[in-house]
């Protein structure tokens, strides 16, 4: 359930105030660190619409209590509320004055007396006021700390607090403008801050956000610099400053940028602000990242080594196979020559899942299309002067490059023996099928998924005979005339896949082979 559902069931309400709305909470931390407060988004209980409303505008009913729809706690100070206020209600002379900020759509004050029983704290009230109607009210409960003078970098905090809400109370903040993307990992106000004139001058800047630019390499004051000539005056590792990087120093777009030395990275985001049409300067977010690039760093060289090893252990196989295919044409005996052909499609199949890990990052493996080459495949080594149709149905999804690499090998087997001995001597076609039950979770916790899959041959069949075999019993010595593709596959399904095997006539002829192998949900990715 979203916190804009109430809004959204106001007809007088459309999709863009919703959206606005989750804006606004996407970025309201850094209002509630600047004002020292708890923000709370307040909605009326019961709303008149504008077409019965004496304003001609939707407004809270008489008497109507608000709903608190979403809470935010300030990281720069002490909360006024021990509890999280989502889903409370609020009533009395609290929901009186929401009422009145909502209905005069100015910004107003609330003393203790109305609001709580919070005797040191004053709130504000916010109307979010959006194409000329309120659409919720938003509080800032905070502490005036009358018992001391506020400092240098407080003041300003309350003044950057102050103007972000009369642009939230005119409809101006956020800003459609904003990347959704610039706010993930954004800095925040303790990070470092600075304030920005029009001009795009440091009016004022925190002693984080100093530090982070002294380790970029500025010597000196920032504060009366311009910070764009600050900028092309560091060692930056990328020549000048670029398009996008200059309208953030210059806080004239509310944009996310990067500066970077050669031995540090600071991130950085604009809020411009705005009094109506004006622009009056800019709140500068700035971070040190230089850790995290670094890092970044390492794990990208590592992901490439690790890409590099899979294509190089890939070429080796495909190397392995090839002096294999050479070999088995130097065989005389036509079993020597099967041998090898069968040890040549084993290390295809193997290759076929290191080559796929070759283009992966991660160590999962999108099976689906690796699987449909590998059927083709092991068909087209097995039938000899054969036509054989393959299909495929149902998907695999991600399987950890561990479990790909051993339904790769058990498929080919299973395969390639529905070829030679379902179809031997005849056309036909080899179907395989992958279903998807029910998760299994064991008493440890561990959730695993279960997969079924199918290999179904329409060939000469092995009666009315239904033989099936759990994981245990796969290990069992193999049966006399059995050869070594059956016990691969025994093995790889009972230690691997942890699953069993059934063998039964098909449907309409021929045998079906039904494996049941399970992958653990945490190394899985998607299904």
């Amino acid at each position: 359930m979203a916190f804009t559902d109430p809004l959204r069931s106001v007809p007088d309400f459309d999709a863009g105030d919703a959206e606005w709305l989750h804006l606004l909470v996407g970025d309201w931390q850094m209002v509630a660190d600047l004002g020292f407060g708890d923000l709370l988004l307040c909605f009326p209980a019961d709303v008149i619409p504008a077409a019965e409303s004496p304003t001609g505008d939707p407004i809270p009913g008489e008497g109507s209590e608000f709903l608190v729809l979403a809470h935010a706690r300030p990281t720069t100070g002490p909360t006024a509320y021990q509890k999280d206020m989502v889903g409370e209600v609020v009533g009395g002379e609290a929901a009186f004055t929401l009422r009145r900020a909502w209905v005069d759509r100015r910004i107003e004050w609330a003393g203790p007396s109305e609001w709580s029983s919070l005797a040191s704290r004053s709130v504000t009230l916010v109307p979010l006021v959006r194409n000329n109607r309120t659409i919720a009210v938003l509080s800032l409960t905070a502490d005036p700390q009358h018992d001391r003078l506020p400092s240098r970098m407080e003041l300003v905090y309350h003044e950057l607090a102050s103007a972000l809400l009369r642009m939230a109370n005119q409809g101006t903040w956020p800003d459609f403008a904003v990347r959704t993307d610039s706010r993930r990992g954004a800095p925040r106000v303790g990070d470092g801050m600075m304030r920005l004139n029009a001009e795009g001058s440091v009016e004022f800047c925190s002693p984080n956000g100093l530090s982070t630019f002294r380790r970029l390499g500025l010597a000196g004051d920032i504060t009366g610099q311009n910070l764009l000539h600050v900028a092309r005056q560091l060692p930056l590792t990328a020549p000048g400053v670029d398009e996008t990087l200059a309208p953030v120093l210059a806080g004239t777009m509310p944009w996310r940028a990067e500066l970077a030395t050669g031995k540090a990275s600071a991130t950085l985001r604009a809020i411009p602000l705005r009094e109506g049409p004006e622009r009056t300067g800019a709140l500068l977010l700035c971070r040190d990242v230089t850790e995290l690039r670094r890092r970044d760093l390492q794990l990208v060289s590592k992901d490439a080594t690790i890409r590099e090893i899979h294509h190089r252990v890939k070429n080796n196989l495909q190397t392995v196979s090839a002096l294999l295919r050479l070999q088995s044409r130097r065989m005389h005996s036509d079993e020597g020559r099967n041998g090898l052909q069968q040890a040549m499609r084993r290390v295809s199949a193997i290759a076929r899942v290191h080559e796929s890990l070759s283009h992966e990052i991660s160590e999962d493996v999108d099976f689906d299309d690796l699987i449909r080459h590998q059927v083709k495949l092991a068909v087209e080594t097995a039938s000899a002067g054969q036509h054989v149709r393959t299909r495929v149905s149902g998907r695999f999804g991600r399987l950890p490059s561990k479990s790909a690499t051993s339904v790769a090998l058990v498929v080919n087997e299973i395969v390639a023996n529905a070829v030679e001995h379902g179809l031997k001597d005849r056309d036909g076609t080899v179907e395989l099928a992958v279903t998807h039950r029910q998760d299994e979770v064991t008493d440890a916790g561990e959730r695993y998924r279960v997969v079924e899959i199918a290999i179904n041959d329409d060939g000469r069949g092995m009666g009315d005979a239904v033989i099936e075999e759990s994981g245990v019993d796969a290990y069992r010595p193999p049966a006399e005339g059995e050869g070594l593709g059956m016990q691969i596959v025994r093995t790889l399904v009972a230690g691997e896949l942890q699953g069993g095997i059934r063998w039964q006539p098909a449907d309409g002829g021929g045998t079906s082979v039904i494996i049941t192998a399970r992958f653990p949900r945490a190394t899985s990715g998607r299904s």
